[in-house]
């Protein structure tokens, strides 16, 4: 048997359990959220087993209470195949008014026409992503998220990671799904990303709504979001690009095949922050253009590790994306949230991540040494802007940011003279 990796979202789902009759751990296909839900499981119900499945929709459709039965936690896995047994689940933790009842997992999001509750109280929603590199046991975990923002003296100085670029490169484009860890062989690991790719344009994206949907389309729209990866760039600029290939594609129907996938958990976006900042600052509102995962667009642009060693200006954007992706999974427990900032002087922020207690991060991204100077500076002069704002109107409801982050992808986390913290992405941890 494989040795199960811990996942940051373990801790988690233990918390759900404890506090709420079922849990929905919702993801993208192949990043474990069944194995992970299989740790705590006493009991499994799997909709897609061939041998089962039709006697298993026929009684979800008549009595659908009859597949909740077993040891508790049971796990229903890709529960959106019979969307009745969200209502059931609902029904059955108000019945038994008891904990750590069901665990549901699922790899597309479901029309809620096709439920009648929400299942607000009674069933816990919890995010899952591919692994982080803490968690593919490639960043030593030196340096701790929560630490720095919960530890007043968390000292850094020193904290090494011992991943080159080259080795950074590898990670982007195999990705963080599980199995692709396990292989042995290179080879072996960069194959999954293209094939999750070649899945969803072949089949997925029709499945996941029963729209047929054009595979070349698919993969033609996931092409230009990677182009456009880390970017502003509006819908209008995506519907140019794909249209040079599907020239009687409308903006409809685009939108159509965004919001597939979407639902699929294959494109999430980065939304803008918009603090009230000086009113002459016009802050850009568009969405940064972002996968769930880096190797996706690193399959959408048919690159390999050798082409993108060469083009670090093209990796510089993966870089990014990964770099994402992890804030996302170390900062979930601490119900981070992640925005951008760029107004139309050209100040930004890659990241801006917001905890629920109020506190937030502001964090470039900056694969090399020599970029980190000038990532500083925006955040040094976002700050003031910020303060400014704050000292010119007694009742803004700003506050200035708790922390000054730029990721590297760099050997050595320090603190600057000026307060800002230099971490390498090899360092990371939740």
């Amino acid at each position: 048997m494989r040795e199960y990796l811990r996942r940051i979202v373990d801790s988690e789902l233990d918390l759900r359990l404890e506090a709420f009759g079922a849990t929905l751990i919702v993801g993208p296909k192949w990043c474990g959220k069944t194995t992970t839900a299989m740790q705590k499981a006493k009991s499994v119900l799997r909709l897609q087993d061939p041998d089962k499945r039709a006697g298993y929709l026929a009684t979800a459709q008549t009595k659908p209470s009859l597949l909740l039965q077993g040891e508790t936690p049971r796990l229903i896995d890709e529960w959106q195949d019979a969307p009745m047994l969200w209502d059931a689940v609902r029904t059955a933790v108000d019945d038994r008014q008891e904990e750590g009842l069901f665990i549901l997992t699922g790899s597309t999001s479901v029309d809620d026409k096709e439920i009648l509750h929400t299942g607000t109280g009674r069933i816990s929603r919890l995010k899952m992503y591919p692994m982080s590199l803490y968690e593919s046991r490639e960043s030593k975990g030196s340096v701790s998220l929560k630490k720095l923002f919960f530890e007043k003296d968390y000292e850094i100085d020193g904290a090494m990671s011992h991943l080159s670029v080259e080795q950074l490169i590898h990670s982007a484009c195999r990705g963080g799904w599980p199995s692709s860890i396990e292989k042995k062989t290179d080879a072996a690991r960069l194959l999954i990303a293209k094939e999750y790719l070649n899945n969803i344009c072949e089949a997925d994206i029709t499945t996941v709504d029963g729209v047929a949907r054009n595979p070349v389309w698919t993969e033609t729209i996931l092409r230009s979001y990677a182009h456009n990866l880390s970017t502003l760039a509006k819908k209008v600029t995506i519907h140019k690009d794909v249209a040079a290939n599907a020239d009687s594609m409308s903006l409809t129907t685009l939108d159509s095949y965004i919001n597939a996938l979407e639902r699929l958990f294959v494109i999430e976006d980065i939304e803008a922050w918009s603090p009230a900042i000086r009113s002459a600052t016009v802050i850009r509102l568009g969405n940064k253009r972002g996968f769930v995962d880096p190797s996706i667009a690193v399959a959408a642009l048919g690159l390999t590790p050798e082409v993108l060693q060469m083009d670090l200006k093209t990796f510089g954007f993966i870089f990014e994306s990964l770099c994402i992706r992890d804030l996302k999974i170390y900062s979930h427990a601490l119900g981070g949230r992640i925005s951008y900032y760029h107004d139309r002087y050209g100040l930004e922020a890659d990241a801006v991540l917001h905890l629920d207690d109020g506190r937030y991060a502001l964090i470039e991204m900056k694969l090399g040494s020599a970029e980190i100077e000038e990532g500083a500076q925006h955040l040094l002069q976002l700050k003031e802007l910020v303060k400014g704002t704050i000292e010119n109107d007694r009742k803004s409801t700003l506050r200035e940011p708790d922390m000054l982050i730029v990721i590297t992808g760099g050997e050595m986390a320090y603190e600057r003279s000026d307060g800002i913290k230099i971490i390498p992405i090899g360092c990371l941890k939740d």
